[in-house]
């Protein structure tokens, strides 16, 4: 509550001082999704998959993610503000005392140009290619690397872009996907991210991340990198290669080096104007439970086809069938594999 409070004040001081002018700049734009999905393997928990935070509730419908977000820039500043709820919220923000917000941040450009600012707050991951609004995303549900990298980050963030081409960032934070930082003698995690734009049609990102996080309840450092290139080929074919690495230091275990990592390919087709379709493939290695919490090794593959139906630039009905491959038995009811549809209807504004 008193970071709520903290956020609030600076919100209203910024706000106060912006409309003793005329060229305070307001923009609302908002989003809703919702969605049913089928577990052919019939879970009976509340939850259909413990290392999946979208759509993840069976034989029922229900409201992924609606949010409204607010943006406004005075001069050379800049805040956003927005809130959420849906089944998102409640399986991402559940260890957080703050579950309202799904971004509240204050900017600040350092010359006319643009070319370095600074950013403090909860802001949005700076980690994937795939983000809780859906809509931009290749494939209806996120994929197994990006599901279970951080979806939001909180703390300072430097940016600069010396040309069109290259941009440079720099961040502190709470740590893994953090709001409340849960124990206060840590020192804070560190990322980088750096973007390289050789076309317009083309983007090459490289993220990074070190901090202390806990592993059960030992606490040790995480060294951390997402790979992507996502380019467009042309009117029909859109493609995004990813590659997640992480290691996790383990005193426990000898001072043994804990290691997890996923590649993943997705392509999209457009069919046409109203209709588009893509295919998945990926793989998850986990064997030491890191990041994916289950009764034994995690070593999985998966591939899902999806279609969108696009009736107008606002609106986007989708429909995804999925399939999951384990080497161990960690889906529902002791099987090895795991079959899912899920269907979605958005609409933002």
């Amino acid at each position: 509550m008193r970071q709520i409070w903290l956020y609030s004040i600076v919100l209203l001081c910024f706000l106060g001082r912006a409309q003793e002018k005329d060229s305070l700049e307001i923009k609302v734009s908002g989003y809703l999704e919702t969605y049913y999905a089928y577990d052919f393997s019939n879970p009976r928990t509340d939850n259909k998959l413990p290392f999946m935070y979208n759509y993840n509730r069976h034989n029922e419908f229900n409201v992924n993610n609606g949010l409204i977000r607010t943006q406004l820039q005075y001069g050379n500043t800049y805040a956003s503000v927005a809130i959420h709820a849906g089944t998102y919220v409640d399986d991402n923000y559940a260890a957080e005392d703050i579950k309202l917000l799904s971004e509240a941040y204050v900017g600040m450009y350092f010359n006319d140009n643009k070319k370095s600012s600074i950013e403090v707050g909860i802001m949005p991951s700076y980690i994937g290619f795939e983000s809780a609004t859906s809509n931009s995303n290749l494939t209806l549900t996120r994929s197994l690397l990006a599901e279970n990298s951080p979806y939001f980050m909180t703390g300072i963030k430097y940016n600069y872009e010396p040309n069109e081409k290259w941009s440079f960032s720099g961040l502190v934070t709470n740590g893994w996907q953090r709001i409340n930082k849960p124990q206060k003698d840590v020192v804070p995690a560190f990322g980088t991210q750096i973007v390289y734009e050789p076309t317009e049609n083309s983007i090459l990102n490289w993220s990074t991340f070190i901090g202390k996080e806990f592993y059960g309840t030992e606490l040790a450092m995480r060294y951390f990198s997402n790979l992507y290139w996502d380019n467009t080929w042309n009117s029909k074919w859109h493609t995004i290669l990813g590659f997640d690495f992480g290691i996790q230091d383990s005193s426990t275990l000898n001072d043994k080096h804990l290691y997890w990592m996923s590649p993943v390919l997705i392509a999209q087709y457009a069919i046409n104007a109203k209709w588009q379709a893509a295919v998945r493939v990926e793989y998850y290695q986990d064997e030491d439970n890191v990041i994916v919490a289950t009764s034994d090794a995690f070593k999985t593959s998966g591939a899902s086809i999806n279609f969108d139906y696009l009736p107008n630039s606002k609106v986007k009905l989708r429909t995804e069938a999925r399939y999951l491959d384990s080497q161990s038995s960690i889906f529902n009811d002791n099987k090895s594999n795991n079959f899912f549809v899920t269907t979605s209807l958005s609409f933002e504004f």
